[in-house]
């Protein structure tokens, strides 16, 4: 597909936004609800804390599975259809009470997420010229982000008043809403790439893979701490449950915008603006153990926290596809699966460390985390894309990609 109108790619990213915002609020979800679901349950808050690990490891194992399978499929088709599996995946969470299942539930709908935004990368990079590719990637990461900010403490509020299943009745109406504007509005997009072979081969590249870790480990610091942040805010900072929203909103605000930000860095030099956000992320982390007694410096640092954390994720976006060259399609679905993976990662740890130490010890445990991240970037900035000598793919080449 070559780059649309600007109106109409505007239009068209405006879908692929709101259907990454549907999948960002589900994910992020439960971290803020986590106390409300460990009750209604009957289990603990580690096990409760295994929901948002289930996601995760659905969107990092199950994302690039079916991106695989579904290589050669129309991209408004894919985006069609796991919005459809998303949204049947959380009513399972709305009508069920077994704990195994509502297990199950959240890895299928992280691998219909997972999809859903590799077909969504995808599409938002074909529609736009190739120096704001890194512009329209944040477009599609900052529905996650502004979900965070909009979203996740709203759905908070309401887990609270109408009970957690009532705020995943949410997530499945504005789901087939999301269904319904896919079809009016997205274009059909052909398949553009190669045989799953070759595309493989070339988003395995050891050189994609080096910065795929990097995400991952900046993925795992983050959410060793975010995870738990509300207990945190709660027993360590000494917020009031009924505050702890607000913290989250500020929290939220912040990842939106860095992922915009990150989106402007990766257009104008990817490999220093990943030093940059994991560093950053390393700095904030070890802050918020530092002043976690103090509400008003908590604020600040969790400020900082969504910025360098959230900023990370178009810049992973961008360069990955970079690095990737031939294997682009493929390789789309790769950042999503390896910060899940990270995510996963972080949440268990995170878990672990909090019923062996302490709340406050995830927040350093995060930190140490995000500085062997922030080492890697600094590895990976000497990698080079593919053609002749290191040079970026030029447009006829990206668009055979």
């Amino acid at each position: 597909m070559t780059a649309s109108s600007p109106n109409r790619a505007k239009l068209i990213l405006t879908v692929l936004f709101l259907g990454t915002f549907v999948m960002g609020v589900t994910e992020l979800l439960v971290p803020g609800v986590l106390n409300l679901v460990a009750a209604d349950l009957g289990v603990s808050l580690q096990s409760a804390g295994m929901l948002v690990t289930a996601q995760a490891l659905g969107v990092a194992l199950g994302g690039p599975l079916l991106t695989a399978l579904t290589v050669r499929l129309g991209k408004r088709t894919i985006l069609a259809g796991s919005t459809a599996g998303f949204a049947a995946a959380n009513l399972v969470l709305v009508l069920s009470a077994d704990y195994s299942l509502l297990i199950a539930a959240r890895a299928l709908g992280g691998a219909a997420g997972g999809l859903f935004i590799a077909a969504a990368f995808e599409i938002g990079t074909s529609i736009v010229p190739p120096e704001r590719a890194g512009r329209a990637i944040s477009v599609v990461i900052s529905g996650t982000t502004v979900s965070a900010a909009l979203g996740v403490p709203l759905g908070t509020l309401a887990g609270q008043a109408l009970g957690w299943r009532g705020a995943f009745v949410g997530i499945a109406v504005l789901s087939a809403l999301t269904f319904a504007a896919i079809l009016v509005l997205v274009p059909r997009v052909p398949s553009s790439g190669g045989g799953l072979g070759d595309q493989a081969r070339h988003a395995f590249a050891p050189r994609v893979l080096a910065v795929l870790v990097v995400i991952a480990l900046a993925f795992a610091a983050l959410f060793a701490a975010v995870t738990y942040v509300a207990p945190y805010l709660e027993q360590v900072t000494g917020i009031p449950g009924t505050l702890i929203s607000v913290f989250l909103l500020a929290y939220g605000v912040a990842t939106a915008v860095g992922s915009f930000g990150g989106g402007r860095l990766a257009d104008a030099n990817a490999p220093r603006a990943l030093i940059l956000g994991t560093g950053g992320l390393a700095i904030s982390l070890l802050l918020l153990y530092v002043v976690g007694t103090v509400a008003a410096l908590v604020a600040v640092v969790l400020l900082a926290l969504g910025v360098f954390g959230m900023g990370t994720a178009p810049v992973v976006q961008y360069r990955v596809v970079d690095l990737a060259g031939p294997g682009a399609q493929l390789a789309q679905a790769l950042p999503a699966s390896s910060a899940n993976l990270g995510i996963a990662l972080g949440s268990a740890v995170g878990g672990a460390v909090a019923g062996s130490f302490s709340l406050s010890a995830t927040i350093i445990t995060g930190f140490a985390l995000a500085c062997v991240a922030a080492v890697l970037a600094w590895g990976t900035s000497f990698l080079k894309p593919p053609g002749t000598s290191g040079r970026p793919l030029d447009e006829d080449e990206r668009a055979r990609c």
